[in-house]
């Protein structure tokens, strides 16, 4: 990110100005949207970026030196994207969360690639239609020839048994 380009924009940002928070969240979308993506599972990019600029809307006031915006910023976008990955995988004690934390993002990758592999295929397949090739659970219940509830309900037991493997992994 250019400090130069967007300094005067966030200084008048922090003072109040609508308008230049608007052009500053205008200005920083691309590099936030490009960080996403080398952070985020494909399906998850919009959403951490529009929580990203949320939270830059927000919380602004609170940035003590303008320095350090490009590092704040990008430390929400990277939380943001783990928080929408322990969102899908259901992880929810504080020893989840500390693994998944500390897991390096390709080694975690792994892991799934593992998990995703020990499946049954009728599990894998509707992790697959959801979460890489992005299918609403209609389109996923009209490809499957499967009730909408059919897919909910298989996507559910699918991603118990994934979250199951990788907690394995992590004893």
């Amino acid at each position: 990110m250019q400090l130069e380009r967007v300094h005067p924009l966030l200084e008048a940002a922090c003072t109040g100005n609508p308008g230049a928070l608007d052009q500053l969240l205008r200005v920083c979308q691309p590099d936030i949207r490009r960080y996403a993506r080398r952070n985020c599972r494909a399906s998850d990019v919009d959403d951490a970026v529009q929580e990203t600029l949320l939270i830059l809307s927000r919380h602004l006031g609170s940035l003590r030196a303008i320095a350090a915006f490009s590092s704040w910023l990008f430390r929400i976008v990277k939380r943001e994207c783990r928080r929408l990955e322990k969102k899908l995988f259901g992880f929810d004690s504080i020893e989840d969360e500390a693994w998944i934390e500390a897991t390096p993002p390709e080694t975690l990758r792994f892991e799934v690639v593992q998990a995703l592999e020990s499946m049954p295929v009728h599990y894998r397949e509707v992790i697959v239609l959801r979460d890489l090739e992005e299918l609403t659970i209609g389109e996923m219940a009209a490809r499957l020839g499967m009730s909408i509830a059919a897919v909910k309900s298989r996507l559910h037991r699918a991603r118990q048994l994934l979250r199951e493997y990788l907690l394995e992994e992590a004893s």
